[in-house]
């Protein structure tokens, strides 16, 4: 079974290399570190490490109080993260100094996993989110290397893929060690896909917990060479199909209450220059963030594009109006815990199937507004923007709607702690 899965990866990932190479290596200018995916990380076994694997930007995000955890916890021992995207690599750079080493996540061949757990030589495994890869949980359970899932969840479409290959990937669940998943229906669908239930425990959602900074409303208007009184409209996270409809209910939004300064940023970066063209043929004028602040002054631009990575969980707190963006399209959402963390006014759409436990947390507390369509957005941020109470009302709301649910890092602990053992001089 595991030779069939290795065969079908290899032929998934011939037929999707031209694009990978074209969007990620070409356009993204991303380094393809071929020798890393293929298990030939720059790490020799030396000090006891952990491993910590963020695949992306959102994932990173959630790991940094969770690295910083790690650290407190076990001060001897080195935490190594890979990513698969230069984006969460940035992330981890940026904002993640106490990590010992960087890597690109290996390709799960068996010899590239075997090659990758030889030269980490970790202590343990960590995976965020429910990134399960067969081959290389399979040689850390063989080498005896505990292997824990922590912030899981199983969307409704990942889900639906799984149970398409629920024999393998009941194989594949019997390898870890420990299962931290953010709610009771995720360790309800990990146990119906076969994780045996003594492993399972509900801890929580990482992302409640990510770090603010101080003063970061006024850094970011000073940045971006906004006025304190400017308004601004924070669309975060962007699929094509939305940036159309946040232009129109920008233009009507101008039309009907005066000045209104959007910063716009798609999910993936480097779609900025395609959404410059609809600004273009809307006659509207936008700028990139990393051209501020000379291409601003002098001129009215509505319209700043988030060209960069890992800024805009802190941006949000310059925000006024916060719409999370995937949620107008069939995409299922993105994080709306970033902003209502910092009291915004929060909207989104209806698609919020892969966040609907953290929707349904900040609807019922009265700290966000749905949507069905684009003329619900318009009035919606209209109104929030004409209505500083409102907006107020709502923001409170959502901060202590999340407030009440934080703890997810002390119970992520507390399950590696029995995982992986108490500390001792030396490392683990």
């Amino acid at each position: 079974m595991y030779l069939l899965y290795s065969l079908c990866l290899g032929l998934a990932y011939l037929a999707a290399l031209p694009g990978f190479l074209l969007r990620r290596v070409w356009r993204g200018r991303e380094p393809l570190l071929l020798g890393q995916r293929l298990g030939f990380v720059p790490l020799r076994p030396g000090p006891p490490r952990l491993w910590v694997h963020a695949v992306s930007v959102g994932e990173a995000m959630a790991a940094i109080p969770l690295v910083r955890a790690l650290r407190a916890r076990w001060p001897e021992t080195e935490v190594v993260i890979s990513t698969v995207t230069g984006t969460g690599a940035r992330v981890v750079r940026d904002r993640l100094p106490e990590v010992s080493a960087l890597i690109a996540f290996p390709l799960d061949f068996p010899f590239a996993v075997q090659a990758a757990v030889s030269r980490i030589a970790p202590r343990g495994f960590i995976a965020l989110e429910t990134e399960l890869w067969p081959n290389l949980l399979r040689t850390l359970a063989r080498r005896g290397i505990p292997s824990v899932v922590v912030n899981g969840r199983i969307s409704d479409r990942s889900y639906r893929r799984y149970r398409l290959v629920r024999r393998l990937f009941r194989r594949t669940l019997g390898e870890v060690t420990g299962f931290g998943m953010q709610s009771e229906e995720d360790a309800r669908r990990i146990i119906g896909l076969g994780a045996p239930p003594e492993r399972v425990v509900v801890t929580g959602n990482l992302k409640m917990e990510a770090p603010g900074v101080e003063g970061a409303d006024r850094l970011w208007r000073r940045l971006l060479h906004l006025a304190d009184t400017e308004p601004i409209w924070i669309a975060g996270s962007t699929h094509r199909g939305e940036e159309e409809q946040l232009l129109e209910t920008l233009e009507r939004v101008r039309a009907e209450g005066g000045p209104l300064t959007l910063i716009l940023a798609p999910r993936h970066p480097e779609r900025v220059g395609e959404v410059e063209e609809l600004l273009a043929r809307r006659g509207l004028q936008g700028v990139r963030r990393s051209r501020l602040p000379a291409e601003r002054s002098g001129a009215e631009r509505p319209v700043i594009l988030l060209d960069t990575v890992g800024e805009l969980a802190s941006l949000y707190a310059a925000a006024d109006v916060v719409f999370v963006g995937g949620s107008l399209v069939p995409v299922g959402g993105h994080n709306m815990i970033e902003p209502a963390l910092l009291g915004k006014a929060v909207v989104f759409g209806p698609h919020v199937e892969n966040f609907r436990e953290a929707a349904t947390l900040l609807l019922e507390a009265g700290g966000a507004i749905q949507v069905r369509d684009r003329d619900g957005l318009a009035e919606a941020v209209h109104r929030l923007l004409r209505d500083p109470e409102e907006r107020r009302r709502l923001g409170a709301a959502a901060r202590e709607a999340v407030r009440a649910r934080q703890g997810a890092t002390a119970r992520t602990i507390e399950l590696l702690k029995r995982v992986l053992g108490e500390p001792r001089s030396g490392g683990l």
